[in-house]
């Protein structure tokens, strides 16, 4: 069941990023990577900071849309820093967006999607999404390296997976 979640992170600007995220995924059982638009990928410092999970940055598919990387999925989730004011169900918290993905992912594909380091999703693609989920954060500085961001949602996956 797992295996039904992918992780898409758009237009990632350091493959550093990439790597540290492929081995958050990893730890937490997610294999599925899919890149859209990445400025360089494959990279050495994708490998180095992939530190053993190679083999998820080796499967990864690149595409040239979020469109193409999450059209096969019923349910996708764009995690953004900020609450935009588009009409999508929103989950306040990780944990009830985890149990809402498992569920989903019993029998079909579902996406996790991340924005860039900089600036996050634009409201374009989190109009393609189903849902979107904020992490609580410090509000005077709730800003999490994507790679961070990452590891927390797919925590959160992998623990509502466990309690299933």
């Amino acid at each position: 069941m797992l295996q039904h979640i992918r992780i898409v992170l758009v237009q990632t600007f350091h493959p550093g990023n990439i790597g540290a995220a492929a081995r958050a995924m990893k730890t937490m059982g997610l294999t599925e990577l899919v890149l859209v638009n990445p400025r360089m990928f494959p990279d050495e410092e994708a490998t180095r900071l992939a530190a053993g999970a190679t083999d998820v940055l080796e499967s990864a598919r690149v595409v040239s849309s979020l469109e193409e990387a999450v059209n096969d999925c019923v349910q996708v989730v764009g995690a953004s820093a900020r609450l935009r004011s588009l009409p999508l169900p929103h989950f306040d918290e990780p944990d009830d967006m985890a149990e809402d993905v498992i569920q989903n992912a019993q029998t079909a594909p579902v996406a996790l999607v991340f924005g860039r380091e900089r600036s996050g999703l634009t409201n374009g693609e989190i109009r393609c999404c189903t849902h979107q989920v904020s992490i609580p954060a410090n509000p005077d500085y709730g800003i999490l390296n994507l790679s961070q961001a990452v590891q927390i949602l797919a925590y959160e996956v992998h623990r509502a997976w466990r309690k299933g």
